[in-house]
């Protein structure tokens, strides 16, 4: 047991009781103006390997300056509560070195080993001494205890959590109970009443002022948290963003390689000036995102030093000791106003390439340095044949690249090739089908085709041919408005459905199974899953674009524009991170799909010049699919 204590005891003196310098229990510590103590010997040491002329001493630990007051280094502030407990670790350390010690034997001299001790006698008793002292007439009265509780008995108490009184300086048998704002000294109240009673001196009880130090200190601590809490969160956005500018290199690479095999005997030499831009780019740029890792990591490291040196102050000095300590505290303190958190800038994550058929002197392709669609194809027109839309609403992909599209205003369900070859098609009433009023689409990983129509949910294979259907909304035990299902979307193993009327999504087993239901005033008509773990879903009245985790707390509300004016977002779509919004703006013709970070933060618009959009897909090869009312179109992601 006494083994334990040792350790105990030398792990907490190695931890916190040790000099940073000689690596030894603090010998007089001093402390500089960052709050980390030395041995004064070795900060002496320190000062007398610089030039003589020095007037600052650099910490050794975070090297930040320290000015030397006139008096020498022995002026510094001294670290008591250090000092304090340096001394309690060597009282215990002697006790228990007492307690390691070789069994003691009974003082009879047969080397019997002794269990009691007499406190009259001073002596160490066997079992047999004990008896015999109990029976002889002039020790039985005598007080024996266990030779253990003796020991313990020499223990000394924890001591350095007790109130400690200091007294005035002045008026010695005075104790300090008042600090002078104006002189910025502790008095006692002889001083209040003899040298501070002028209406220019404005003192505190001591109790009221540390009081209202620790407030003020625990809320700068708190706003220390949020800034980290904030480093951490942008930390993880540039390390995305680093890592989609790794994949888009790649892709820009194998894009150019691609054009390079097909032109090979042209396009060698051009090949390898455009892969030598790609690389300066992507070198430049992930230059840029290191350094703003690195800025906001040495931010952080610093913000740390400076909480972990307050917060043992904080717990362990005196209420006077604190009081003198105040200015450097709060200095200290001070530099969280001064933190800058480079923020996670997802624009240059994006480089591809757009290559051109080499003609004469012309260069092989392009860099493309952010985002943008490129129109690929367009199929269908307005009209209510089999290959027109009135209002078509939403769109999903198979994995052949089939393309099955929701006609509203029709109540229609068609399919088309991934070139837009009308293929078939399921009208509202027909009984093999059993479909009502189709609204959102969406295809899972098996390809199984699940469509929402009213209040059900309604499964297909990739032919159209009927599977099963499931009801998300059960009964409407909360009183509200009947379900009225809407987007619906499906990941590798969940299906979420959007339900407007009763302001829910819910979250379902590929099965149908309910696993959560979460409510939501803001739930509208489009609604998608993020491969970062939320539901991203947009209010087209209310112009704001929500995202929630998966138990309903919110994790962001951003306001929708376009060109500075507020627009009314539709479609949403998720894709490594990043968030894809179809928003329109006044009349037809004007709409445009914007993308967003993972925080909802705006990066920039992707596509221009949209009719009507309404909900987006990818396709197999990565492209995009937007229902485009009247048309579909198939955009390339360049």
């Amino acid at each position: 047991m006494a083994e334990a204590a040792a350790k105990t005891v030398w792990k907490i003196s190695q931890g916190h009781l040790e000099c940073p310098i000689c690596c030894c229990l603090f010998k007089d510590p001093k402390m500089l103006d960052c709050l980390h103590s030395f041995c004064l010997n070795c900060l002496e040491e320190m000062m007398s390997k610089q030039k003589p002329e020095a007037e600052k001493i650099t910490c050794p630990i975070c090297r930040r300056e320290t000015q030397v007051p006139d008096g020498g280094l022995q002026s510094l502030a001294s670290s008591f509560f250090l000092s304090s407990l340096v001394d309690e670790v060597k009282q215990q350390e002697e006790v228990l070195g007492e307690a390691s010690a070789p069994t003691v034997t009974c003082d009879c001299g047969e080397g019997k080993e002794a269990t009691s001790r007499c406190l009259d006698c001073s002596d160490n008793l066997c079992q047999e001494c004990r008896k015999a002292h109990g029976r002889v007439k002039s020790t039985k009265n005598h007080q024996i205890i266990s030779l253990g509780d003796w020991k313990k008995s020499k223990m000394p108490p924890a001591e350095h959590s007790k109130s400690i009184t200091r007294m005035c300086t002045i008026h010695t048998d005075h104790p300090l109970c008042f600090f002078c704002d104006t002189c910025d000294t502790l008095i006692c109240s002889m001083c209040v009443a003899l040298d501070h009673r002028s209406a220019e001196h404005n003192f505190l009880k001591i109790d009221d002022l540390i009081r209202s130090f620790r407030s003020e200190v625990e809320n700068i601590l708190q706003k220390f948290k949020k800034s980290r809490q904030r480093f951490k969160s942008t930390e993880k956005s540039i390390e995305h963003a680093r890592n989609r500018l790794q994949k888009k290199l790649a892709q820009a690479r194998s894009d150019i390689d691609a054009k390079v095999e097909a032109e090979i005997s042209k396009i060698r030499n051009k090949a390898k000036l455009l892969t030598d831009k790609v690389n300066k780019i992507g070198q430049e740029r992930d230059s840029e995102y290191e350094k703003a890792l690195m800025h906001n990591r040495k931010q952080m490291e610093r913000a740390d030093q400076t909480i972990a040196a307050v917060k043992d102050l904080m717990s362990q000095a005196d209420d006077f000791e604190l009081l003198e300590l105040k200015p450097k505290v709060m200095h200290n303190l001070e530099f969280q106003k001064e933190l800058k958190c480079e923020p996670a800038y997802h624009g240059p994550s994006f480089i591809g390439v757009r290559c051109h058929d080499v003609v004469s002197d012309a260069e092989l392709g392009e860099v493309c340095v952010s985002e943008k669609w490129q129109l690929k194809g367009e199929f269908s027109k307005e009209g209510t044949g089999d290959k027109e839309f009135k209002l078509a609403t939403a769109v999903a992909c198979f994995r052949n690249g089939d393309i099955v599209v929701t006609e509203v205003f029709l109540k229609r369900l068609s399919l088309f090739s991934s070139t837009g070859q009308y293929k078939t098609s399921i009208a509202q009433g027909d009984a093999r089908h059993q479909l009502e009023a189709p609204w959102g689409v969406a295809v899972s990983h098996d390809d199984l085709l699940f469509v929402t129509d009213k209040k059900k949910v309604k499964v297909f294979d990739n032919e159209l041919q009927f599977v099963r259907e499931f009801t998300p909304s059960g009964d409407d035990a909360d009183g509200q408005s009947d379900s009225n299902l809407q987007s619906i979307v499906v990941d590798n193993q969940r299906v979420a459905v959007a339900d407007r009327g009763r302001k829910v999504i819910s979250v379902h087993n590929l099965d149908g199974s309910l696993i959560s239901s979460i409510s939501n005033n803001m739930v509208d008509n489009f609604l998608t899953i993020s491969n970062f773990g939320c539901l991203v879903f947009t209010n087209y009245a209310g112009q704001s674009v929500q995202c929630v985790n998966l138990k309903g707390k919110e994790m962001f509300s951003v306001k929708t524009f376009i060109n500075g004016k507020a627009a009314k977002p539709t479609g949403v779509l998720c894709d490594d991170e990043t968030i894809y919004v179809a928003v329109h703006y006044g009349s037809t013709g004007s709409s445009e799909v914007q993308r967003y970070d993972s925080n909802g933060a705006l990066v920039a618009t992707v596509a221009h010049g949209l009719y009507n959009p309404l909900e987006m897909a990818f396709t197999p090869t990565g492209d995009v699919v937007v229902a485009d009312r009247h048309s579909v179109k198939i955009f390339e992601r360049m």
